[in-house]
């Protein structure tokens, strides 16, 4: 099969909307086939509300219109028995899973000293712990099949710097930097590689609602995306606010694809020079 990614088999986390979709038609564009999953409902402590079955069937119609075949379902990654049973069922559908992008992950704000214990615990079960049961439900599958792989984790310019008032999510995506850096290593005799992916803001939904919008306005909520976009350009080297979900996609291509063969360990970063220039203001929860 023709294209970057022609004949592979990617699984995509948090694939209903946002970046997870972006990567979802990215690689069909570039032959893949695609296994998308997503909680589809809102999760307790975020600030702005969950996607919806209706995104994800329109990841499915956006996926197919691409060229790729889909198998789409709703999950919630911290639920460990149900993602090794939709690994299982993706490689009964498609053969194998040489692609994995373990995309998925929530945020919220507030100060450290401030935050709820579930608060705390919910970011991190999800962003961090949800990550490693993702790589724990794909990975055998990957060593099984004995033909490498390509392990891609979605962490953040927050996995590299420090977040005012974002603790438990830099916490948190520290922790998935750390957990790529571990992979790689373990992996790397089997040809399976991994490397981690760090942005700044990017206009999804989990960037562009209201909550996020005050916190960039100084906790003012009757902001709106006009305003907060002049003080979200303070955050970055380049002056823009935010990247384009395809921006991130093209970067996640280029991991997944054979390009990357000997790319393994890398925080690979796309964010508008956010943490070379380390201009992350004050936020106000």
């Amino acid at each position: 099969m023709t294209g970057r990614v022609g004949g592979k088999v990617a699984l995509i986390t948090g694939a209903a909307r946002g970046q997870g979709r972006s990567h979802a038609i990215r690689l069909a564009q570039e032959g893949a086939d695609i296994i998308a999953i997503d909680i589809c409902d809102d999760i307790k402590s975020v600030p702005y509300a969950g996607a919806s079955e209706d995104d994800l069937a329109l990841t499915v119609k956006q996926v197919e219109a691409a060229g790729g075949r889909i198998l789409a379902k709703v999950c919630d990654i911290r639920n460990l028995a149900a993602l090794e049973e939709i690994a299982a069922e993706g490689v009964a559908a498609f053969g194998k899973i040489d692609v994995l992008v373990a995309n998925a992950g929530i945020f919220g704000f507030g100060p450290a000293w401030e935050l709820d214990e579930q608060t705390w615990q919910t970011m991190i079960d999800v962003n961090l712990t949800g990550t490693w049961k993702t790589t724990r439900a794909v990975i055998p599958h990957m060593l099984e099949q004995g033909s490498g792989g390509s392990i891609i984790l979605t962490s953040a310019g927050a996995g590299l710097i420090g977040l005012p008032n974002g603790v438990h999510y830099a916490s948190a995506k520290h922790g998935v930097t750390g957990l790529m850096r571990t992979l790689a290593i373990e992996l790397a005799p089997h040809q399976i590689r991994c490397n981690s992916v760090h942005t700044t803001t990017v206009d999804t939904p989990m960037v562009n609602n209201q909550a996020v919008y005050s916190l960039f306005m100084g906790g003012n909520l009757d902001v709106t995306r006009a305003d907060a976009e002049q003080n979200m350009k303070a955050i970055n080297a380049l002056p823009v606010p935010w990247l384009e979900p395809a921006d991130v996609s093209n970067a996640v291509l280029y991991l997944a694809s054979e390009e990357s063969r000997y790319v393994t360990g890398a925080t690979h970063v796309v964010d508008a020079g956010n943490s070379s220039a380390f201009k992350i203001p004050q936020l106000q929860a």
